[in-house]
């Protein structure tokens, strides 16, 4: 891999995004991406339409999570 392609590679999260991609939100949870897809296609997990994009709100994983713990999202937030 080139040095320009290296610093293009999605090495590690950029948590200062409030919107992320399918692939990011899967990758952040642990899961596959038709998985991921599937959580959103169920309402389980939020995402929103941007164009044509679909994204996850950053804080719609910690929404997800405190639920599947039983914990509000705050909580979770503030640990």
């Amino acid at each position: 891999m080139t040095t320009a392609a290296a610093t293009l590679a999605p090495t590690s999260a950029d948590p200062t995004l409030l919107l992320l991609t399918v692939e990011e939100a899967a990758r952040r949870l642990g899961i596959g991406r038709t998985t991921c897809f599937a959580l959103i296609a169920s309402g389980e997990l939020e995402s929103v339409k941007v164009g044509s994009l679909r994204r996850v709100p950053a804080d719609a994983l910690v929404a997800y999570v405190g639920r599947l713990r039983g914990a509000p999202a705050s909580s979770m937030r503030d640990a």
